[in-house]
């Protein structure tokens, strides 16, 4: 009877707090995150935001083929057009280096694939041009911007700088020449990931 009195009286203060149980504590109102400049790139023009959030390159087909599903989707159930839709693609850890041209694929493309821990599905071997290339660039054509992350790029920044002998600036400026198009080098993907979100974009996680 103690016991049963003890919560009785405790949930009886908790209420009157305006603590429910299992109920987050409410955002403090009026708030909102703060902005800053090296962000503004994803004020895209758009009635509608996406943004891919991808990491397992074994799953990142899903990319392209749910990136062409919100195009044609939009185009035919709403009658959207491409510019209409501000898609963003963000490619971190395993899936960065799709974010990079054949060029460079050919030279670092058995690097990469190591870093990545894959291999081209169909041949078993690390591929010498993007496999994702064709689909990303149209993309790309039809508005699609992509997030790069910064902290995976200069990891293998360093990986290919010790197994080639070239200085680290050197391959760090190699690789961030030479994007697909539309390439926005972001700190972490993890961050570009929330900073989207507090953008308006609609977050779909591709792992």
């Amino acid at each position: 009877m103690l016991r049963r009195s003890f919560f009785t009286h405790a949930g009886g203060i908790a209420a009157a707090l305006g603590y429910q149980s299992g109920s987050p504590a409410p955002a403090p109102k009026g708030w909102q995150a703060t902005r800053h400049e090296q962000d503004d790139w994803f004020e895209l023009p758009g009635k509608h935001r996406v943004f891919f959030d991808t990491w397992t390159a074994s799953r990142f087909p899903d990319v392209t083929r749910f990136g062409g599903n919100i195009y044609r989707a939009n185009k035919d159930g709403y009658g959207l057009s491409e510019s209409d839709i501000a898609m963003v693609v963000c490619c971190r850890h395993e899936t960065a280096p799709f974010a990079f041209n054949d060029a460079m694929w050919k030279k670092y493309g058995t690097i990469f694939c190591a870093r990545m821990e894959w291999v081209d599905p169909a041949t078993k071997e690390p591929p010498s041009t993007n496999i994702h290339g064709r689909q990303l660039s149209n993309f790309v054509k039809q508005g699609t911007h992509l997030a790069i992350c910064n902290l995976t790029t200069r990891g293998l920044t360093q990986l290919i700088a010790q197994q080639t002998k070239q200085s680290s600036d050197d391959v760090y400026k190699e690789l961030t020449s030479n994007t697909l198009g539309n390439g926005h080098f972001v700190p972490a993907g993890v961050v570009a990931a929330t900073r989207a979100q507090e953008r308006g974009y609609a977050i779909i996680s591709i792992g």
